[in-house]
């Protein structure tokens, strides 16, 4: 089977890219996922966060594609019949330390063009959550909730309706690179295409390499762990509550978010996992644990942050102590209103100087495009970012067509 292009991962991002492929361009398109379904690791166990583009440094990749990404989201979602709310978010400073943070947040928040962002002093939080607790607090009205996996079934029908195909568990083995064309092998299958693009999420550093393009970091697999509030104690929140933010890391906190099917989530936390898609507690994967404690990032990480890690395990382990930090937020929270939840796995870049990448990577090659760090938001901005590649793809192929016309 020969396509002008093939797009491998059937997560959000890769529906997305082969979306807008399908809709700029004149090609022949597959899609591949080594799963049996789409959507099945980060974009199917996300907390289904539309996010407003407050936290990230302006002109970043993060700030540009989430914000432009949140509001085509809407109207697709609006357009599509598919639930959804723009309801908003507290954030909400616990202690004097978090406050200069928390102005950092509005400053960042409103260069990025959000309008409506609200100081909140302590005694006015119970007018946005009523059971909430804290200092000082801000309110950020462009913050949504969806269902992404709705989202990923409409983009995978549009694909589909446009002519491309979807390729459900092809798992990539080996790419050989020829003078027009790749190939890529699975155990009984093989493609061929003139133009590669690498959506593969949490593999997608090894994809790189199969595809023999040094990608310059390693994917790192945080899990997160989420309890559910008990249906009666659903009260407890009205919208979505989050705390303010380490800036050391890419990872939010613990929260709480009011779900489209009226579930609250609390969670997650950031638990670094030794299996790629180590969903369990007890989840671990020779290969994969041998892959991190021998990339040199990994102990210069440890080095700089291995208190906070100890407490992300411990709190793994200990409800309690997950149950405390739900408090400083709802100080009603008691272990008798959480269910234990599902969990899910965060695909975060580790540079081999330690430092864990807080931006998109993306990377062109000859003929291939690689998106080897699409962490959150990279959901909420996925129209932006596939419209991104697909321009991306386009240009590189017009270009080759130049080439091919001018030699003739």
């Amino acid at each position: 089977m020969r396509f002008d292009v093939v797009v491998v991962g059937g997560g959000i991002i890769g529906l997305a890219t082969a979306r807008a492929l399908i809709r700029q361009a004149r090609c022949s398109l597959a899609l591949v996922e080594a799963e049996n379904i789409l959507a099945a690791h980060q974009t199917g166990n996300n907390s289904g966060v539309i996010h407003s583009g407050l936290y990230y440094p302006p002109r970043s990749l993060k700030a540009v594609n989430c914000v432009r990404g949140r509001e085509w989201l809407f109207r697709y979602c609006a357009d599509q019949g598919i639930p959804h709310e723009r309801c908003g978010k507290l954030v909400v400073a616990s202690d004097p330390a978090e406050l200069p943070r928390l102005a950092e947040l509005e400053r960042r928040g409103r260069a990025n063009g959000l309008r409506g962002l609200r100081r909140i002093a302590a005694e006015r939080l119970v007018d946005y959550e009523p059971h909430a607790a804290g200092i000082a607090g801000l309110w950020v009205p462009q913050t949504g909730i969806v269902d992404f996996s709705r989202i990923c079934q409409r983009f995978a029908e549009q694909v589909r309706g446009g002519g491309g195909e979807i390729h459900l568990g092809f798992q990539v083995k080996k790419i050989c690179r020829k003078a027009e064309e790749t190939v890529l092998l699975a155990d009984n299958a093989e493609l061929r295409c003139r133009y590669l693009i690498n959506c593969a999420g949490i593999y997608s550093d090894r994809l790189a390499r199969l595809a023999a393009i040094d990608p310059g970091l390693l994917i790192m697999p945080f899990r997160g762990e989420y309890f559910c509030l008990r249906p009666r104690r659903r009260e407890l929140v009205r919208n979505l509550i989050y705390p303010v933010p380490d800036p050391r890391f890419p990872f939010l906190g613990v929260h709480f978010t009011r779900r489209v099917n009226h579930e609250v989530e609390a969670g997650p936390n950031a638990v670094l996992a030794l299996k790629r898609l180590g969903y369990g507690r007890f989840s671990f994967s020779l290969k994969d644990f041998a892959e991190i404690v021998s990339y040199p990032g990994f102990w210069k990480m440890a080095g700089r942050h291995w208190r906070m890690g100890m407490g992300e395990y411990y709190r793994s382990f200990s409800k309690p102590a997950f149950v405390r930090a739900l408090q400083r937020l709802i100080p009603e929270i008691v272990a008798a209103d959480l269910l234990r939840g599902g969990s899910g796995v965060r695909a975060q870049a580790l540079t081999a100087n330690g430092t864990l990448v807080d931006d998109f990577v993306i990377r062109r090659g000859q003929r291939m495009i690689h998106v080897l760090n699409a962490p959150s938001p990279a959901a909420t901005a996925s129209l932006s970012i596939g419209a991104t590649v697909a321009g991306l793809a386009i240009d590189d192929f017009n270009l080759a067509k130049r080439r091919v016309h001018g030699n003739g």
